[in-house]
C-alpha cells in the first residue's frame, strides 16, 4: 500500500466548529470530471489538527479498509493548515488538474463552495448509503444546498456552560438556569473574588454570543425566495445583543480586556484559573482539562430565558466532500464513506474527542464518557446554523458580527446603530453573493 501523509507547517489552534473561508474563489466555469476511472491515485487534503497522530492513526486504519476493496487504488493524503485552506482550495477549484479528489471543509463554507462550482452533486449517493439513515438532521443540513447534497458530516461541534466547580462551592452558588441568573451569578462571583471573570466572554467570540440572540427569539437573518436578508437589528436580535453585551464591564469582564477575546481565550481564560464560568466546545476539553483547573469543573448546557431550558447553539462541524472536477468520482465517494462512516467516527471520537454526527453512535460515545452528555443535550434541545449563503463567509471573514459586538461593549454605539450598521454590512454581502 503506498500512503503519503505530507504534513504541512504546524498550526498553533483549530477552531473545530464553526470553521470559515477567509475569502471565496469566483465563480468558476463547469469543471466537472469527463471520466470516471477505476483505478489510480486518489488524492486527499484533511485539516491538520494541533496534535494530528491520534488523527492520521484512525484515517490510514479508515484508508487501509477502502484499499481492501480497491486494490488497483493508491491513496495520497496531505494535511493542510486550516488558516490557509481558502486559498489552497481557491486555486484548487480552479485549477482541476492540480485539484485532489476529496476535501475535509468546514460546515460554514458549505454554500460558497457550492456557489464556487467545486463540490460535487452526490445526493443519490448519499440516500442510497445504509449508514446516512442516522445521520443527525442539523449535521446533514449542513452539506445541503438548495435540497441537494454536496458531501459527508465528519464531526459536529457544540458548545455549552463550564464552571468552576470549587468556585461554586466555596460561594454557595448553584449552577445558573436561565441567562438573567447567568448574569448575575457573574457578577456575585467577580464581586466576591476580583481576580476572576464571573464569566470570561469576548468581544470577537461569534458563536458564544450567538446563542444569546436565538434565545430571545432573535434571528441572524430571514430567507425568502432563496435569498437572505439580515435580522441582527431586530426587535428579537437586540434583547439577545443586550443580554450578551450587558455582561462585559467592570463587574464581570472588563470591556479593556475582554473586547478582543475570541472564542480561544475566553477557554483559555477559563482551563488558566482566571474565570469561574466560560462558554466552550465538546473539542475544548482536551485544553480545559490541560489547564490548571483539570478536577475542578463541570459543564452544563448553556442556559435559555426561562427555567430548564437550553439556548440554541451553533451546530459547527466539519464535512468531507468529494470535487466536481474528481476524475475518480465512484472511487472518491466510496472513500468519502470509509472516511466518514460510523466506524471512524467512532475511532475518531475515542483519539481526539470529535462528537460523531450519527446519533446511534453519539449514544455509544456518552456511555463512554459521561462528559458529553450536557452537549448531547444541547442538541437534542435543537440548534441554529448560520445563513446557507455565499454570503456569509464574506460576513465573516469581514468581521462583521465582531465589529459590532465591540463597537457596543466599548460604548462607540448602542445597540440599535451597531445592529443596523451591521445589518446594512450583511445585506451587502447577502447581495453581492447572489
Amino acid at each position: 500500500m503506498k500512503l503519503s501523509a505530507r504534513i504541512a507547517a504546524p498550526v498553533t489552534a483549530l477552531a473545530l466548529a464553526g470553521l470559515t473561508a477567509t475569502a471565496c474563489a469566483p465563480q468558476t466555469s463547469d469543471n466537472s470530471a469527463r471520466a470516471d476511472e477505476k483505478s489510480g491515485t486518489l488524492r486527499v487534503w484533511l485539516f491538520q489538527e494541533v496534535s494530528n497522530k491520534p488523527k492520521e492513526q484512525v484515517v490510514d486504519a479508515a484508508i487501509a479498509s477502502f484499499r481492501a476493496r480497491h486494490k488497483d487504488t493508491e491513496v495520497e493524503v496531505e494535511y493542510i493548515p486550516v488558516d490557509t485552506r481558502a486559498q489552497r482550495i481557491k486555486a484548487a477549484f480552479n485549477d482541476p488538474a492540480s485539484a485532489p479528489d476529496l476535501i475535509e471543509y468546514g460546515n460554514t463554507d458549505t454554500a460558497g463552495y457550492v456557489k464556487d462550482g467545486g463540490l460535487a452533486d452526490i445526493s443519490a449517493e448519499f440516500s442510497a448509503w445504509d449508514e446516512a439513515k442516522d445521520t443527525d438532521p442539523t449535521a446533514k443540513r449542513s452539506v445541503t444546498v438548495d435540497g441537494k447534497v454536496y458531501g459527508a458530516p465528519l464531526l459536529v461541534g457544540i458548545r455549552a456552560l463550564y464552571y468552576r466547580t470549587d468556585v461554586f462551592e466555596e460561594l454557595g452558588v448553584q449552577p445558573p438556569k436561565t441567562q438573567a441568573e447567568l448574569a448575575s451569578t457573574a457578577r456575585k462571583i467577580h464581586k466576591a473574588k476580583p481576580e476572576l471573570y464571573g464569566i470570561a466572554v469576548g468581544g470577537a467570540y461569534t458563536y458564544g454570543a450567538m446563542p444569546f440572540i436565538w434565545a430571545n427569539g432573535g434571528e441572524l437573518a430571514t430567507e425568502g425566495g432563496g435569498t437572505y436578508k439580515a435580522a441582527v437589528n431586530s426587535p428579537e436580535a437586540r434583547k439577545g445583543i443586550e443580554a450578551y453585551t450587558s455582561l462585559f464591564g467592570d463587574d464581570n469582564c472588563p470591556a479593556a480586556k475582554c473586547a478582543s477575546m475570541g472564542g480561544n481565550a475566553t477557554v483559555t481564560a477559563f482551563a488558566s484559573g482566571k474565570a469561574a464560568m466560560a462558554i466552550g466546545g465538546d473539542f475544548s476539553h482536551a485544553a480545559v482539562e490541560a489547564g490548571s483547573v483539570k478536577g475542578k469543573y463541570a459543564v452544563v448546557p448553556l442556559p435559555g430565558n426561562t427555567p430548564g431550558s437550553i439556548a440554541p447553539a451553533f451546530a459547527g462541524g466539519n464535512n468531507i466532500g468529494v470535487l466536481k472536477s474528481s476524475s475518480h468520482r465512484t472511487l472518491a465517494v466510496d472513500l468519502m464513506k470509509s472516511l466518514t462512516g460510523k466506524e471512524t467516527q467512532g475511532k475518531l471520537f475515542d483519539a481526539m474527542g470529535f462528537l460523531p454526527t450519527y446519533t446511534d453512535v453519539r449514544a455509544q460515545a456518552a456511555t463512554k464518557e459521561p462528559f458529553v452528555k450536557p452537549f448531547i443535550d444541547t442538541l437534542a434541545a435543537g440548534t441554529r446554523f448560520v445563513p446557507a449563503s455565499p454570503g456569509w463567509g464574506q460576513i465573516d471573514a469581514s468581521l462583521v458580527l465582531p465589529t459590532m459586538f465591540q463597537e457596543i461593549v466599548s460604548g462607540k454605539k448602542d445597540v440599535a446603530a451597531a445592529s443596523d450598521e451591521a445589518a446594512k454590512k450583511m445585506d451587502a454581502a447577502f447581495a453581492s453573493a447572489s
